[in-house]
């Protein structure tokens, strides 16, 4: 198929279906009729789209973790100690790494591995292989709704699996599921593969059954600006609307600057509204989620609770409709389902404590969102105008030109010249702008913030800067300065 933002008709995505359902032998337990009617029965406190609306419209914040691990029972027992102890409002199912990578074998000898062992052999839970009974074991054992999130380029036979199997949201997106994941995979291809993904959670909102989609908003996790990956989030949701997706939250990764993160949060909630009205996708229900802190954690539990509670915080006080938490091992590898817990009740706790408070709105912070609009604006716009008004062509020749622009992705269809640094007050600026399509005003407002940095560290503007903020927080500090 050629790429543009067009609904595919019923034709077009049934006659790629019987391939896609053929790259497995799993894939033939789907049936989309029965697949809906088992959806449609899935209690309404279940589903991910009515406990995020309830959410929204309470302007209360929920939390939840990752989580995945190879057998079903022992996934399981792990979803349920992290509702129960953890006292998660929402449930992930992590997917393992072959999985991400389609190397179904090998996700195969990976269950046998961990069933011989009684170790987990993968770093997730192989849903294509455990197929959609497997699945419905998982989501239907637990109260809480589920979640399938990931890292695949290409999770059409996942997607497929997964929604017969009873998960209520689908995380991921053509871009964000590429560029941080992949070297090799273009953008033109991820798109097409993903907006499958988007018209068969269309085809279920069609027939009665509202699927949460979830763009993947942190991207590397690596001081990426908030106007790039709110530029991402949007473009995701105008694709996935266009499919015919209907519920979706659209994300973004904390970086350590309170008021940065709640203008970051603030500014994609309003301008992700106001794009998707402006395209007519008008009966789409919006929602945000903040993921905590995705760099390098301190290595001590207790400096590691405070950089969870800190984007615990950051959540609570840009009214982010759920947080993604992290765990006190985070530093260490995967954690404990005990350390996993711990996180969310620390979350828990802080989510509570600042329920009922909030920041003012105050010049600086009112500053900071139009910064930020006005930064995504350009993103937007210039990748509109280099797709002739498409957003899926634009897309792929905005990442040709650099025009969008992701730091630190391993993909080769990334341009790779923006460099990212925090200013004198820890909010995350850019070094060097590379082609972003910004006007004079905003480079000029970069290049000042960095200035003031420099100047007050008595250094002189250059990479290190931005090593130094990569690697800071892991030793207990928001900005890299030197020590004298």
């Amino acid at each position: 198929m050629q790429l543009a933002n067009k609904k595919w008709t019923l034709e077009e995505f049934s006659q790629l279906r019987k391939e896609v359902l053929a790259a497995w032998p799993t894939g033939a337990q789907v049936d989309l009729d029965e697949a809906l009617a088992y959806q449609k029965a899935i209690a309404p406190e279940k589903r991910f789209v009515n406990k995020l609306n309830e959410a929204v419209k309470n302007r209360v914040t929920l939390i939840q973790p990752r989580a995945g691990v190879p057998l079903i029972a022992e996934h399981i027992a792990l979803l349920k100690h992290l509702e129960t102890e953890g006292e998660a409002d929402l449930l992930p199912t992590t997917i393992d790494s072959y999985t991400r990578l389609n190397r179904y074998s090998d996700a195969e000898r990976g269950i046998k591995e961990s069933q011989a062992t009684g170790k987990a052999m993968l770093n997730g839970f192989p849903a294509v292989n455990h197929g959609v009974e497997g699945c419905r074991q998982v989501t239907s054992a637990v109260t809480a709704p589920v979640q399938i999130r990931h890292g695949t380029p290409d999770a059409r036979l996942l997607c497929e699996i997964s929604l017969a199997g009873g998960f209520t949201s689908f995380e991921g997106g053509g871009i964000s599921y590429n560029i941080p994941y992949a070297k090799n995979v273009s953008i033109e291809h991820t798109l097409l593969t993903w907006q499958y993904v988007d018209r068969l959670v269309g085809l279920y909102e069609e027939n009665g059954v509202s699927i949460n989609r979830e763009p993947f908003g942190p991207l590397t996790g690596t001081l990426v600006p908030p106007s790039i990956s709110n530029a991402v989030a949007i473009i995701e949701a105008l694709l996935a609307a266009e499919q015919g997706v209907r519920n979706i939250t659209v994300g973004y990764g904390q970086l350590g600057n309170l008021l940065q993160d709640v203008a970051a949060i603030r500014a994609l909630d309003k301008q992700t509204r106001e794009y998707l009205e402006r395209f007519g996708y008008k009966d789409c229900e919006v929602s945000t989620v903040l993921h905590q802190w995705m760099g390098g954690f301190p290595q001590d539990e207790a400096k590691a609770f405070g950089v969870i509670c800190w984007g615990s915080a950051a959540a609570a006080l840009s009214k982010a409709t759920k947080v993604i938490v992290k765990s006190p091992h985070e530093a260490m590898g995967v954690p404990t389902k005990e350390a996993n817990a711990a996180g969310l009740r620390a979350t828990r706790q802080l989510i509570s404590m600042l329920a009922d408070q909030q920041l003012s709105d105050d010049p600086a912070l009112e500053a900071e969102i139009q910064i930020i609009l006005d930064e995504t604006r350009c993103i937007v716009e210039k990748t509109l105008e280099l797709g002739d008004g498409d957003i899926a062509v634009g897309t792929v020749r905005a990442f040709e030109a650099g025009v969008i622009d992701v730091p630190f992705a391993p993909s080769r269809f990334n341009a790779g010249k923006i460099l990212p640094a925090r200013d004198d007050q820890g909010a995350v600026r850019l070094l060097d702008v590379g082609k972003l399509p910004f006007d004079e005003r905003l480079k000029a407002f970069h290049k000042d913030k960095i200035a003031q940095r420099a100047r007050h560290e008595k250094r002189e503007v250059s990479f290190q800067m931005v090593i130094d903020d990569i690697y800071a927080i892991s030793k207990s500090r928001l900005v890299g300065r030197p020590r004298g």
